[in-house]
């Protein structure tokens, strides 16, 4: 069975390398392509092929049309395009390839607008932050006057992004400039913020949040349409260079359980959870769900599921062909950096 992964992030190389491991039997060959030869993904896959650049959404599906005509594809994984492919299952279907979504393309689009998707989410084991839209100066000071006088710590992010870009805490009390010196990571000034604000007059829609200062946990998750399959938390730990602590956090999994179901996931995903308040006062808090394999997938997987083989073999031939093993629970991980030559 031939499986292709198109450009993604740089944890394809993980999932591919964990496919391979799982596969003795050698049933599946797996197909990678990237406009970079060099990406380190080329050398795990069985086969690598490059891609085009500066193809619009449209006219990259009409690629991967043709390349999984060419290629005989029969399961086609997207990372590239993902929210535009996934519209577009019946084209490929009528080849003999079948598209692995995450979600339908409506339910992508709302994941992908963090304002839209806080304001749709109710989710009582983890409730989102409270928050406000703004897209101008005004804007941001209603939204500042409102929040301020119940939160201590405020903090802004793009409604549309990824890896945390755009993300800032206001600081009340330095500049950017003191904060740059002290070095000072992910905060910005409240007076040079406003002043940024009001030299561009009109942006892209950003929202303020209440600042979430407990601990943040992260879930791997594969789902059936619906059903959640295997999910393993790892909590990031504060110190760095002490790597991750598997957390099968109660109210986490199950708060994952329920967006699996109200979102219809499906394959890999992973979903972001932040504490708010210490001690007693602790409660987990949902940042987002990302609808693609997470940087941390190999430290997941460590933990006993392997993640990328469960979602593929049970998309391939249905989960009841599939046992997941039990999640080692407590255990602490961490990823190793390895030098390779590169082709």
């Amino acid at each position: 069975m031939r499986v292709w992964y198109n450009r993604t992030f740089s944890s394809v190389y993980t999932a591919l390398k964990l496919i391979r491991e799982a596969d003795t039997d050698g049933r599946f060959t797996l197909i990678h392509s990237n406009p970079n030869r060099h990406m380190p993904a080329a050398r795990i896959a069985h086969e690598f092929h490059g891609e085009p650049t500066g193809l619009e959404a449209t006219a990259y599906a009409d690629w991967c049309l043709d390349f999984c005509r060419d290629k005989r594809i029969d399961i086609f994984v997207p990372g590239r395009g993902a929210s535009t492919l996934a519209a577009h299952h019946e084209r490929f279907a009528a080849i003999g390839t079948r598209v692995l979504s995450a979600a339908t393309p409506a339910k992508l689009a709302l994941i992908h607008d963090k304002a839209g998707f806080y304001a749709e989410t109710m989710l009582p084991q983890a409730p989102v932050a409270e928050f406000r839209r703004f897209d101008s100066l005004a804007g941001f000071d209603a939204a500042w006057d409102e929040l301020r006088p119940r939160h201590a710590k405020l903090c802004i992010k793009p409604s549309h992004g990824i890896y945390g870009i755009g993300f800032a805490v206001v600081d009340e009390e330095r500049s950017s400039a003191a904060l740059l010196l002290a070095g000072v990571e992910y905060h910005i000034g409240y007076q040079d913020l406003r002043r940024g604000l009001a030299e561009l007059g009109e942006f892209r829609t950003m929202l303020l949040m209440e600042y979430l200062d407990g601990q943040e946990y992260s879930v791997d998750c594969v789902g059936d349409h619906g059903r959640l399959v295997a999910a393993v938390a790892r909590r990031k730990l504060p110190q760095a260079g002490s790597g991750q602590q598997i957390d099968m956090r109660p109210e986490l999994i199950e708060a994952t359980a329920r967006l699996t179901a109200d979102y219809g996931l499906n394959g890999i995903y992973n979903v972001q959870f932040r504490d708010s308040g210490q001690g007693d006062a602790r409660r987990a808090r949902l940042l987002e769900i990302n609808p693609r394999m997470s940087g941390g997938i190999g430290m997941a997987c460590a933990a006993g599921p392997n993640l990328p083989w469960i979602a593929l073999k049970g998309f391939a031939d249905g989960f009841d062909s599939v046992t997941v093993p039990e999640v080692r629970n407590g255990m602490r991980v961490i990823e190793m950096a390895e030098a390779q030559e590169l082709p």
